[in-house]
């Protein structure tokens, strides 16, 4: 079989490992030099726990399953099975994470409620005050800048997988074939539309009325800490953000606590991971209405900055990186992800989220398995 896969991310990657692994030709076609979207500018967390239950818990324990494997294959890739802290600092953000913690599925995503002696003996760099902390066992981490870079070289090691970057699919022709903007048709047994958040163009045209929408959000990474960061790390306002924290605990939370005001404007939790150079991944903020703002703001990454030193206990490094990214997140947000043939031989897959880090393997070993590969 030969499957073309339009999109150089990480989804569109990992259906082209899908269809290698499985026997089959594939041809990436990327429009970029390289991949320059949401697949780049994210944490690199395989994130599972904050996973709604169902069939987004089960998606995300069967990426991290995949991805262990994978990155005992590809080294590159930088896959640590580092787990997460979630420190609290209240009754009442400690009984949203006790609430957790008594979730039927808990065990399932490593779950524990430790003290704030526990959490520094799992993760030493967190001096500052807090009353206790939410562990999370299952989390882990990989390298979101190289990770593609690693895995197409792995690809074309095979001899049956070609990239070939800086080509725009502008139209499709037939059965499983597309035509790009350097005016070659490329010609499959299957084509994957995995565009991320380019959902204009054809995209539009195949599907006029497409159930997703997007979503930008500002992120920055430091300097070398200078110690290692041994988990990541989440703040409370994470509880508000994630749908695994919902309770009557997170209601009374959202009752009796308020956000602090620039955290509330700008619908932002803290997500914090080491690289590893050393440095801090750390955000976020969310927008949904467009036309998105074209520049950052300097108060979100002020309050970031705020958080990280009280749970550090120390400053923070210096700041090297700031950006802001675009993902596409279906609408109805239960969903894992958009998956819809859209022409004889031609499917689109878009549409995670803020999962599609965390759970790209899965979702491509879906579709692979739903297509019959």
């Amino acid at each position: 079989m030969r499957v073309i896969v339009v999109g150089g991310g990480v989804v569109g990657t990992m259906h082209a490992w899908q269809a290698v692994q499985r026997g089959h030709e594939v041809v990436q076609i990327e429009r970029e030099a390289e991949a320059r979207g949401a697949s780049l500018r994210n944490f690199g967390q395989i994130w599972v726990s904050g996973r709604a239950g169902g069939e987004e818990l089960d998606t995300a324990l069967r990426a991290r399953e995949l991805w262990e494997r994978i990155g005992a294959e590809v080294p590159g890739l930088g896959f640590r099975a580092i787990g997460s802290l979630t420190p609290v600092r209240n009754s009442l953000e400690y009984a949203v994470a006790e609430a957790a913690v008594a979730r039927p599925d808990a065990a399932a995503r490593g779950y524990e409620l430790v003290t704030a002696e526990q959490a520094r003996k799992i993760n030493p760099a967190l001096r500052g005050d807090f009353e206790a902390a939410l562990w999370c066992e299952r989390d882990a981490a990989v390298e979101p800048r190289t990770a593609q870079l690693h895995l197409r070289e792995a690809l074309r090691a095979t001899g049956r997988y070609t990239f070939l970057p800086g080509r725009e699919v502008r139209e499709v022709t037939g059965p499983g074939a597309v035509r790009d903007d350097h005016g070659d048709v490329h010609r499959g047994d299957a084509v994957v539309l995995a565009t991320g958040a380019w959902l204009s163009g054809l995209v539009r045209e195949l599907v006029p009325e497409l159930p997703v929408r997007r979503v930008r959000l500002q992120m920055m990474q430091t300097a070398p800490l200078g110690e290692p960061l041994t988990t990541s790390v989440a703040d409370a306002d994470s509880f508000r953000y994630y749908p695994a924290y919902r309770s009557a605990a997170l209601d009374r939370l959202g009752a009796e606590q308020a956000q602090a005001p620039v955290a509330a404007e700008h619908k932002m939790q803290l997500l914090m991971v080491q690289r590893q150079d050393g440095g801090l991944t750390i955000g976020d903020t969310h927008e949904y209405e467009h036309p998105f703002a074209f520049d950052t703001l300097e108060d979100p990454y002020e309050h970031l900055t705020e958080v990280v030193e009280s749970f550090l206990g120390r400053p923070l490094p210096k700041i090297r990186h700031r950006w802001a990214g675009v993902y596409a997140q279906c609408t109805d947000t239960t969903h894992v992800v958009h998956r819809q043939q859209v022409a004889d031989g031609v499917w689109l897959v878009t549409g995670p989220g803020g999962r599609g880090m965390t759970c790209s393997p899965a979702i491509a070993e879906t579709t692979a398995d739903e297509l019959g590969w």
